[in-house]
């Protein structure tokens, strides 16, 4: 009986697991088909598998520029959540009192705000700043990155809480007694110790990042700084959208992310049971 319901579970799983990967099948198959064979096959395999729509793709959506662009917003977002959100977390456990308890119930409150409601708002702040200070927050790079990092920070600070509260404190003291300043306390002695969760901080974050449409669409308004969500789009027109065009550019965005993904996995479930969860 528990042989039979083990088998069971299995072959659930699998089909839940196919389920999952159908996006995917249905993404990479397309891009070898013309229009015609998408709109009469669109589950069957390609009649001949060219290179030929991906070349066209990369063309279009001027790809090796939209995707340097992708990678620079991206990880420069999460190299300033980490460096921000690491520290604060730590100052906020170390020195713990009232106000880093309103502080850091503050930041986890944002992580419940859907974003989309804030998102006109954010846009009229961010021209008036760039009107009274003279700063590009719209249309910028930086401005993008600015608000990426606004955004990320709830969550980080959540994530490195939990984690850097399972750090004994006599480590530190340790560090203090043999000549170690604050700056060196930590960047030297506890931010080492937080590489699982440095590391699911980042996945996360790059994710969320490389595939984000909503904020980059709002903020940026020149074609010469579009992240490659935005650069994808160029192919459903408006009485037209050609599927191939966006199957193969669709394929070629989300490969980069998959690999970085599939490369740090790992490190993700360990940290966050071991320090979110605590």
């Amino acid at each position: 009986m528990k042989k039979r319901k083990n088998i069971i579970g299995s072959v659930l799983l699998i089909l839940l697991g196919l389920a999952f990967l159908s996006p995917f099948y249905l993404v990479f198959v397309n891009a070898f088909k013309n229009r015609v064979e998408i709109a009469l096959d669109p589950l069957g395999m390609p009649k001949e598998w060219s290179l030929e729509y991906f070349t066209e793709a990369v063309e279009k959506m001027k790809f090796l520029q939209t995707l340097g662009n992708t990678v620079k917003v991206s990880f420069i977002s999460v190299f300033g959540i980490i460096v921000l959100t690491s520290t604060t977390a730590w100052i906020m456990v170390r020195m713990k009192n009232k106000w880093t308890e309103i502080l850091f119930y503050s930041l986890i409150a944002t992580m419940i705000i859907p974003t989309q409601s804030i998102m006109m708002p954010l846009m009229q702040f961010m021209g008036s700043m760039t009107d009274k200070t003279g700063i590009p927050f719209l249309n910028s790079h930086f401005g993008l990155i600015y608000m990426n990092i606004g955004f990320g920070c709830g969550m980080g600070v959540f994530l490195y809480h939990g984690f850097i509260k399972s750090i004994p404190l006599e480590i530190e003291e340790a560090a203090i007694l043999d000549g170690c300043n604050l700056w060196q306390r930590f960047w030297y002695v506890v931010f080492p110790m937080l590489k699982n969760i440095t590391i699911t901080v980042a996945i996360l974050d790059v994710i969320w990042l490389w595939n984000d449409y909503l904020l980059p669409s709002l903020a940026l308004s020149s074609k010469d700084l579009f992240t490659l969500p935005l650069s994808t789009f160029s192919f459903f027109e408006q009485y037209t959208i050609q599927w191939n065009l966006a199957m193969a550019g669709l394929s070629m965005t989300i490969i980069p992310v998959i690999v970085f993904y599939l490369a740090a996995q790992r490190y993700i479930m360990d940290s966050v049971a071991s320090g979110a969860l605590k």
